[in-house]
Formats: structure tokens, C-alpha cells, sequence
């Protein structure tokens, strides 16, 4: 007959001991990888300035040169928004020809739909690379939403249309109309919406990879439109990579 065993005190304490010092060192262990993260981000925040070959009053400078240029070559209202567009992305591309841009606006291929924080618009990119992007955003029958709370500052200087916002606690609106720049500043959230046919240039600054991912969380929990984030990532991808192998961060 076998011989019966019974666990003394000893053992059971013994293995409960070494199971609580096994889960302080895995908590250990991710509080450092947590803190070394934490700190990794807050010093590659002091030299990505460094990086940046635009600023926000270089192109608002451009949009309303822009600006002017289309009015005094359009009066028919049905066509000012393409009309600015393009005279905008060729004015962009003349002044900083140190720049890699993607100018093909007319290529349907190149435009997206983009859903984020509960908003829906169309874009292009322009220009897109760690610490960079500039994109044509908008919507032609209009919308609102989440603005999202990023680690890069956000600029959207206004085309045509007219866009709003507010922080928590605000009572009345902010309003932004064609020539004026929407700056949403990193880790500031806001709710904001867009009129019909309200178009933007919209500048970020910061490390960009980091908004990938709420630019992305509405395809996996909402649209599930796996098509166009196929067309996202591979528009996104390659001018990133083009950018890389340019030298630009």
C-alpha cells in the first residue's frame, strides 16, 4: 500500500513565501521598466525640437498667402476649396524644397478616411515622419468628436469652413474660421467639430508614432473598415520610411 503523505506547516509557508517574493519581483521588475519608459519619454520630449524643419508661423504664413492668391483667382464657391488645396500644397512645396512632400493631391488612391475619438473626416499627407506630419484634413458634410490627448502639439490652420471647440469646465465656444490656427496643445483634451466642407491644414509636432494608436482604436472597436487602415498604414509607412532613408527624424 502506498505510503500516505500529509504537507507539514513548514512547506505550505515555505511555498507561500516564495510565491509572494516571486510577485514582488515581477511587480519590481515592471515598476523599473515603467520608471526607465517614463524617463526615456520625458528626455526624448527635451531634444525632438531639434528635428523639426517647419514651425506653425512658417506655415500660417504660407496659408494665408495661399488664401489670397485663391481668391484672386476664383469668385465661383464651388470650386475655392480645391482651388486652395492645390495652391496651397504647390506653395508649400516651393518653399521648402527641403522637404520630401507628397503632392499628387489629385490621386484618390492617397486620400483616407480617418476615424478618431468618435470624429470622421477624408485626408491626405503630405509629409510624414517621427517628429513631423502635415496633412489636408477635413469633412465635406461635417463632424465632431474626442480630440484625443497626445504627447505632440497639434496646429490646424483653417481653409475653408469654420471650426469650434471647448475644453471641460468652458462655457461658451472657441471658433476658428478660414486664416485662423486651432492650436491643440499636447496633453490638453477637447471636444471639437467641424462644419460641412470644412477643410484644414493640419500641422503636428512631437513624436508622432505615439498618436498611431488613437488614430487607429476606432477601426478596431467601431468601423472594423480594415481596408482603409491597410491604406493608412501603407501610406503612413512609406512616407515615414522615405523620410528615414532621407535623414529626417
Amino acid at each position: 500500500m502506498a505510503a500516505s503523505y500529509k504537507p507539514r506547516k513548514g512547506d505550505k509557508s515555505a511555498a507561500s513565501s516564495e510565491s509572494q517574493s516571486t510577485f514582488v519581483r515581477r511587480w519590481g521588475i515592471r515598476a523599473v521598466l515603467l520608471a526607465v519608459l517614463v524617463g526615456f519619454c520625458q528626455w526624448a520630449n527635451t531634444i525632438n525640437d531639434r528635428f523639426y524643419l517647419l514651425t506653425p508661423a512658417e506655415l500660417n504664413e504660407t496659408v494665408q498667402h495661399s488664401l489670397k492668391l485663391a481668391a484672386d483667382l476664383n469668385t465661383n464657391p464651388q470650386t475655392n476649396a480645391s482651388l486652395i488645396i492645390s495652391t496651397l500644397v504647390k506653395e508649400l512645396a516651393d518653399r521648402h524644397p527641403e522637404m520630401s512632400w507628397a503632392t499628387d493631391i489629385g490621386n484618390k488612391r492617397d486620400w483616407v478616411f480617418n476615424n478618431a475619438g468618435g470624429a470622421m473626416g477624408s485626408m491626405y499627407i503630405l509629409h510624414a515622419s517621427i517628429t513631423e506630419y502635415i496633412i489636408i484634413f477635413g469633412s465635406a458634410v461635417g463632424t465632431e468628436g474626442h480630440s484625443g490627448r497626445h504627447t505632440a502639439d497639434d496646429y490646424f490652420h483653417i481653409l475653408t469652413g469654420q471650426q469650434t471647440a471647448y475644453e471641460a469646465g468652458d462655457l461658451t465656444r472657441e471658433i476658428y474660421n478660414p486664416g485662423d490656427v486651432h492650436h491643440m496643445k499636447r496633453g490638453v483634451v477637447k471636444q471639437y467639430a467641424a462644419a460641412p466642407e470644412t477643410w484644414a491644414l493640419e500641422y503636428a509636432r512631437g513624436w508622432i508614432p505615439l498618436m498611431l494608436p488613437f488614430g487607429f482604436a476606432d477601426t478596431f472597436f467601431s468601423t472594423l473598415d480594415l481596408i482603409t487602415l491597410y491604406h493608412t498604414v501603407r501610406i503612413t509607412g512609406r512616407e515615414m520610411i522615405k523620410n528615414l532613408l532621407l535623414g529626417k527624424i
